[in-house]
């Protein structure tokens, strides 16, 4: 038997990246799973390259008409939804002085209120039908200190930390476990736009940012959205049953705590 078998899921910002890796590994573990993401075209084609029992749904985590037909859209598609993985999230940086309002505005909208409000949508759904649910909110290493050039993108993550651990508590009574994964620097696409920054602010050629990071961490090497999967079935299975307002560092070593 599957680990996720006959269970439901319903995946943030998985059209790509790491939760499309998400997606992959819930439907291999026996799992259905919604994928919403705000790019509807490339969350079909996703869809579609996963096979039956993989749906997608369009979802623009800052507007909460969005959030609400797309948890409407994969409870008639699905039935139910057993896993909710907060997982749609941006990064930015810039030094402080020159940080401007509408980047942090947009940060906090999509990091911190689109997790908590998905989280919210969900977890009523999970209560009016008695789901002893899941949630994964999608964390990481910057929220558990700051950076020189990141300080609204280490914010939003700390404070997705701390949501995660006021609302295990407060769900726990429900039988919904609230927990979170922490990752460290994990390689992908999204790291064209991080090395980006880190060429504005630091001077750096191309790729430079990359391959220090990667040769920083103590594994030897960068993460890859694989390296994430384990933790996110382990997370939605009955094996995690009493495991409440964790989060768990995934980092090849970065931070230990």
């Amino acid at each position: 038997m599957k680990r996720l078998d006959g269970k439901t899921a319903l995946i943030t910002g998985a059209a790509r990246g790491i939760g499309l890796a998400f997606a992959e590994a819930y439907v291999r573990e026996g799992a259905r799973v919604a994928i919403a993401d705000i790019d509807l075209a490339r969350a079909r084609a996703s869809a579609q390259e996963l096979g039956n029992g993989v749906i997608a749904v369009e979802m623009d985590v800052t507007q909460q008409a969005s959030i609400d037909r797309a948890v409407a859209e994969a409870v008639a598609e699905l039935g139910q939804i057993d896993i909710l993985i907060n997982n749609a999230a941006i990064f930015t940086a810039a030094p402080l002085v020159e940080i401007e309002r509408d980047d942090y505005q947009r940060a906090f909208d999509i990091n911190v209120s689109g997790t908590l409000f998905t989280m919210q949508a969900v977890a009523r759904h999970m209560i009016d039908r008695g789901i002893k649910g899941r949630i994964i909110n999608m964390a990481s290493q910057a929220g558990r200190r700051g950076e020189s050039l990141v300080a609204v993108y280490c914010a939003t993550k700390a404070a997705v930390i701390s949501l995660t651990q006021s609302a295990g508590l407060n769900l726990i009574e429900h039988g919904i476990n609230v927990n979170a994964i922490s990752p460290g620097v994990v390689d992908g696409e999204h790291w064209d736009g991080v090395d980006a920054f880190f060429a504005k602010y630091e001077g750096k050629a191309p790729g430079q940012k990359k391959k220090e990071v990667g040769e920083a961490v103590p594994f030897g090497r960068m993460g890859t959205a694989a390296d994430l999967t384990g933790m996110a079935v382990f997370l939605a299975s009955d094996d995690a049953e009493y495991i409440v307002s964790q989060c768990y560092n995934v980092d090849g070593g970065q931070w230990m705590s």
